[in-house]
């Protein structure tokens, strides 16, 4: 496999899109009907590498937005990136290292340049980064309904498109009883939750009568920058805990398996700040023997690809948060679509970069602006 001695970006444009999910989705912070982004492209040598920033549209899931993405992206990682050719992708880190923070921002970055890389080369994302599968198993993310008739028939709607996994998202008071009607009619569905740091200690009653419902794991119960306390409630259960917001760096994932705060870590390449970080988490829970899953932010096939192939990854040994493309829009922006197979798994992709090609048309129909930078 041929390797080009350097990357030296040419100009970089940023793309500020929205695009209406197919069902509103509700966590325990927040009930969204659209999804806004930022679309990287970086272009060099006749080829463009494309990046998806999952920062939302308020500080609520992280302390990232569209606003702070952007100013960062504009005036400091942009203008570093454009001044210093890499070696490969994995240099990335060290030339943004001195902003402190911002990893969405730094990751979309950088996971343009491993698109690039990898088209480059002529070699498959899932490759570069050591993807051991040609599929991998999947499951899908279901926010909190008005009513737990709704929840049965939303959860119906996924188990009969070929889902075997399901997270249901929970928070005080929409818990305990979803969980119970979701395993009553369905006692052998793959089921786990996630409370997106909407819980105390104090509600460690609330745990432990989940705690015999045959859950895969329960996601980020406790406070988002909390670890000390997951490794407490953790000693009262059976049910693994995971820790997603809690996960910002490779640092926090080897402190985390220090002091035995969860049972696996649910790996975001964006909330990580990019795929090197990513590599390095699956690496270390790899060695110490705990397993992990990838995250999903409701990507669209940008994003998703990027999932797909992180997936691929060897110690990736529990369905991710992937979905389908049609899961959350009526219309993707890259194609082909990521379909799920009937026994919950979806193909990686095996061409060049990512695998999936940007359609400048529909790209157009859900940008709100565009700014290029050369």
């Amino acid at each position: 496999m041929s390797q080009p001695p350097s990357i030296k970006i040419e100009s970089v444009e940023l793309h500020s899109i929205r695009m209406e999910y197919v069902h509103p989705f509700e966590t325990s912070f927040r009930r969204e009907t659209h999804r806004p982004s930022i679309l990287v492209r970086v272009n060099a040598q006749g080829l463009s590498g494309w990046g998806e920033c999952v920062v939302g549209s308020g500080p609520w899931y992280s302390a990232e937005t569209l606003v702070t993405a952007r100013h960062i992206l504009a005036d400091y990682l942009i203008p570093r990136l454009l001044q210093t050719p890499l070696q490969s992708p994995r240099a990335a880190g060290a030339l943004f290292r001195q902003v402190r923070g911002h990893s969405m921002a730094k990751a979309v970055l950088e996971n343009a340049l491993w698109d690039l890389w990898g088209q480059m080369q002529g070699v498959s994302l899932s490759r570069l980064l050591g993807g051991t599968r040609s599929e991998v198993p999947v499951g899908v993310s279901v926010g909190i309904e008005p009513t737990l008739r709704a929840l049965e028939a939303r959860v119906a709607e996924y188990v009969d498109a070929g889902y075997q996994r399901v997270k249901l998202k929970i928070k005080p008071g929409w818990d305990i009883a979803a969980v119970e009607r979701i395993r009553h009619v369905w006692p052998d569905l793959q089921l786990q939750v996630d409370a997106n740091s909407a819980y105390t200690l104090a509600d460690l009653n609330t745990f432990k009568a989940m705690d015999g419902m045959g859950l895969l794991l329960i996601e980020q119960p406790l406070h988002h920058e909390d670890m000390v306390e997951h490794a407490e409630l953790q000693k009262h259960l059976q049910t693994p805990i995971c820790l997603d917001e809690s996960i910002h760096s490779p640092h926090h994932a080897a402190w985390a398996l220090r002091i035995q705060a969860c049972g696996n870590i649910n790996i975001k390449v964006g909330r990580v700040g990019g795929l090197t970080a990513a590599l390095e988490i699956h690496d270390l829970c790899q060695e110490a023997g705990v397993p992990v899953w990838c995250g999903g932010m409701l990507e669209t096939n940008v994003g998703r690809a990027c999932n797909v192939a992180l997936a691929s990854l060897p110690n990736f040994s529990l369905p991710g948060d992937i979905s389908a493309s049609a899961r959350y829009f009526y219309r993707d922006i890259a194609r082909p679509d990521f379909t799920v197979s009937a026994h919950s798994t979806v193909a990686v992709p095996q061409a060049p970069g990512l695998g999936v090609e940007v359609s400048l048309s529909a790209l157009r129909s859900v940008t709100e602006a565009r700014d290029c930078y050369a």
